[in-house]
């Protein structure tokens, strides 16, 4: 497990890196932002809508290549993207980082799964990963980028070749079983699991938005410096990767859809609280507990859309991980029109309804059936 979290950690950070990298394709290249709207549509293009073709090969093929492959892709994509001269070559570059992350995500996780049997902790090793990688894309790249421009994304190459080579390695020396250990007996269980895929979908939603908008609040409600904002930001994603470990542990002691629904309904208070916050440094202990509870369920989701599908646990893998994922990203710019009329006080109370329609699709998820 420890090989596939690393893994994870070092593909989702190039993910964190097209977000971070975007700001000075702006400042430098004079990029529109309907241009630099585009270049994040290209990023999540090719990781969201291919990751359930990619589960489906992996479900049908052992191919042990394809995750260590997916994720050097990733890596060499956004990387090259600061040293191409012009825009459609920019473009390009990070639809095919985000095709490498897409072939990453189904096929490592369902090696993960292998690894972690029935353990949710194990899992959430692996979603935490993903989670770290994330938060530490702006924390290393920023300096980085301001010290030598957006070029300075090349930096970050030898990362995704090396990694990508250390679990080549790993799949050779275990043969690369992702096979029949990796596929349960089980019945799919298809309603369910797209109920499943819903909770998902709106819970990302939240997660994208308070994302995007957590750190703008701070600046523009309380009037905080955008050092302070950062540090809000940084703060809700250090609750996140400790949410996601929560979860797993949890999980392991109250079972998956008790734990979904447990962070699904935490998570509307805790918004709430964020939104009604009487001051910037107060909200930060309220903005971690959001944190916390909007990821308890993300492992979890993983894990228990596997139980949902036993036959089928890397396209489970590439909805949970992937679509339903990327496909709540895509709502976020609806949540910044509403913050240009109305502004960031206004889309974070929504964010708070939206949580609470994640609670009312989580209170019918099934338990998984353990009897086949």
């Amino acid at each position: 497990m420890r090989h596939w979290a690393i893994a994870h950690a070092v593909d989702d950070f190039y993910q964190g890196l097209v977000p971070a990298s975007i700001p000075f394709f702006v400042l430098e290249r004079h990029y529109s932002y309907t241009a630099a709207s585009g270049l994040a549509l290209a990023a999540t293009l090719g990781c969201s809508l291919p990751q359930p073709l990619f589960g489906v090969l992996a479900d049908r093929r052992s191919l042990p290549w394809l995750a260590p492959l997916g994720l050097t892709v990733a890596g060499v994509g956004a990387g090259m993207a600061g040293l191409a001269p012009v825009y459609p070559l920019v473009w390009v570059l990070l639809l095919v980082s985000g095709l490498g992350v897409a072939a990453f995500h189904p096929a490592a996780g369902r090696a993960a799964r292998q690894a972690a049997g029935d353990s949710a902790s194990s899992m959430s090793l692996f979603a935490t990963g993903g989670s770290v990688g994330f938060f530490l894309a702006p924390v290393l790249a920023t300096p980085a980028l301001v010290a030598l421009g957006v070029g300075a994304t090349a930096l970050f190459l030898p990362p995704a070749v090396l990694t990508g080579y250390v679990l080549w390695r790993h799949q050779l020396r275990t043969g690369g079983r992702t096979g029949s250990r990796a596929t349960g007996s089980g019945r799919d269980r298809w309603a369910p699991f797209a109920l499943l895929t819903g909770v998902e979908v709106v819970r990302s939603v939240v997660y994208f938005g308070m994302n995007t908008f957590v750190a703008l609040f701070w600046i523009q409600h309380f009037g905080a410096s955008r050092g302070l904002g950062g540090t809000a930001l940084g703060v809700f994603l250090t609750g996140g990767v400790a949410g996601t470990l929560a979860g797993g542990r949890l999980a392991d002691r109250i079972g998956a859809t008790r734990t979904v629904r447990l962070g699904a309904a935490a998570a509307v208070p805790a918004l709430l609280l964020v939104r009604l916050a009487p001051g910037p440094t107060t909200g930060l202990l309220l903005v971690l507990s959001a944190g916390v509870a909007i990821n308890i369920p993300f492992a979890v989701l993983v894990k228990l859309g596997q139980d949902y599908l036993p036959t089928r646990p890397g396209t489970a893998a590439g909805v949970t991980l992937g679509l339903a994922v990327s496909i709540g990203g895509l709502f976020v710019p609806a949540l910044g029109l509403l913050a240009d009329h109305h502004g960031t006080p206004a889309a974070m109370a929504v964010l708070c309804v939206i949580a609470a329609v994640a609670t009312a699709l989580a209170w019918f998820l099934p338990e998984p059936d353990t009897t086949a």
